[in-house]
């Protein structure tokens, strides 16, 4: 099997949003419906199955909200992170105290349903891809909270991460621009002002704006925004391979393959987590 192409995020990271996710559902008297019909000390057997393909994500946080409710419950994930699944499947089996697996159950699939679509549309838009050295990106559109694992879906599904947060890189938007005066003004600005360890990326959503980027200096990375792919191509022509660049903006699935072969460096996409379906799972006993 192979294994996952990065290495998981720490319990550390993880315990607080299965925390939260299990005090949510748990509520101020824990699963009545369980401690109602199930018996003291019933146990079972259970495992997680696929109703439709995929690409695993999340399969880490569903462990640790198991072993959170029950630590003696023993699971086996047959399907770690990263790993494409069919239809029918079983991704993961559980073994121990049936009430702790009822309880922890819904959050378990919670975040491996959300987490394995983001994955498996990830897999798709970078399917369009191949034959091209364009990669595809996330954005910051994620899930309050949920920011990390989701953009370590994405990694999942064979994409990259842009920037997880604020503090991560200097991005200079439409708006940055329009209330600094300018993109001469703005990128003299980032020269005078940012660390040589800074990375700089300014928004353009015109060739004219590009051309005066590249003749200005300071940026390391240029983010194309809603252009046509007539531009795009433009843009590259332009550009030379002296920056990054980024195409953004109403990038549906069906338009990746004609935008990567522009030769944009990246894409990125904020449907991979802003509007992602979840994914079909259950827990099957």
């Amino acid at each position: 099997m192979t294994p996952p192409p990065y290495p998981p995020l720490p319990d550390l990271i993880l315990e607080p949003l299965v925390r939260a996710a299990l005090f949510e559902d748990l509520g101020s008297h824990g699963d009545i419906t369980t401690r109602t019909v199930i018996p003291a000390g019933t146990r079972t057997r259970g495992a997680i199955r696929a109703r439709e393909g995929g690409t695993a994500s999340g399969m880490g946080l569903a462990a640790l909200a198991f072993r959170l409710i029950d630590p003696d419950l023993r699971l086996e994930v047959l399907i770690p992170d990263g790993t494409p699944f069919a239809p029918g499947d079983t991704l993961a089996r559980i073994e121990g105290c049936a009430a702790a697996i009822l309880s922890a159950e819904r959050v378990a699939l919670n975040f491996a349903g959300r987490l394995s679509g983001i994955a498996t549309l990830t897999a798709a838009f970078v399917a369009e891809t191949r034959g091209t050295a364009t990669r595809i990106t996330c954005t910051r559109k994620t899930t309050p909270g949920l920011r990390l694992v989701e953009k370590q879906a994405v990694l999942h599904g064979g994409g990259f991460n842009h920037r997880v947060s604020l503090s991560d890189a200097i991005l200079i938007k439409d708006n940055h621009i329009a209330a600094g005066g300018g993109i001469r003004p703005v990128l003299q600005a980032v020269k005078a002002r940012a660390s040589h360890m800074m990375r700089v990326e300014i928004e353009v959503d015109r060739l004219d704006q590009l051309a005066e980027v590249l003749e200005e200096g300071g940026a390391h990375v240029v983010l194309l925004d809603n252009m046509d792919t007539d531009t795009l191509r433009q843009a590259v022509a332009m550009a030379r391979g002296r920056v990054v660049l980024e195409a953004s903006g109403n990038m549906r699935l069906s338009r990746i393959a004609e935008v990567a072969a522009t030769g944009v460096d990246y894409i990125s996409v904020g449907a991979l987590t802003h509007s992602v379906p979840v994914l079909d799972l259950g827990m099957d006993f």
